[in-house]
């Protein structure tokens, strides 16, 4: 009985932060709001997040800042003819019953000038501004990777 209960203790432990990382205002669910560590002394930083639309009209994340960067820009990676560019974003839309992903290799939030490193398992605030929706400050989870699992892995034939 007492390792049963363990057992659910633990598995419990590890469901908490994922909780922790859903955020809702208004129409909007941000979800994963994460960034990996930087070596002390990185100018620049990186962070990724979802954002999922459940109203009716449009919405666009227009601003973000955080405490630990003089600014933060949203920017967008494409490859083309086997090379990587980069391209700056003035807003990220989101479409209404849409989910957009701010993730490695495509959208993402440059956290610009870095006061100090980003330290895995101290996570930093990062407020986000919306058109429509208002402003929202979310906890930057840092982590050196982070995977968030959307489906189950369909079995190989």
């Amino acid at each position: 009985m007492l390792r049963r209960s363990c057992v659910f203790l633990v598995a419990g432990v590890f469901v908490l932060p994922a909780a922790a990382q859903r955020y809702d205002l208004g129409t909007l669910t941000i979800t994963h709001p994460w960034a990996r560590p930087t070596a002390p002394g990185m100018p620049m930083g990186v962070a990724y997040l979802t954002i999922t639309n459940n109203g009716k009209v449009p919405d666009a994340l227009v601003a973000a800042s955080t405490p630990v960067a003089t600014r933060v820009e949203f920017h967008q990676t494409s490859i083309a003819d086997g090379m990587a560019r980069m391209r700056p974003l003035r807003e990220i839309v989101v479409a209404p019953g849409q989910t957009v992903r701010v993730e490695p290799g495509g959208i993402h939030l440059m956290l610009v000038d870095l006061e100090s490193a980003l330290v895995t398992g101290k996570p930093v605030p990062l407020t986000l501004e919306f058109r429509v929706a208002g402003r929202t400050t979310v906890e930057l989870s840092i982590a050196a990777q982070f995977a968030p699992v959307t489906e189950a892995p369909k079995p190989e034939k």
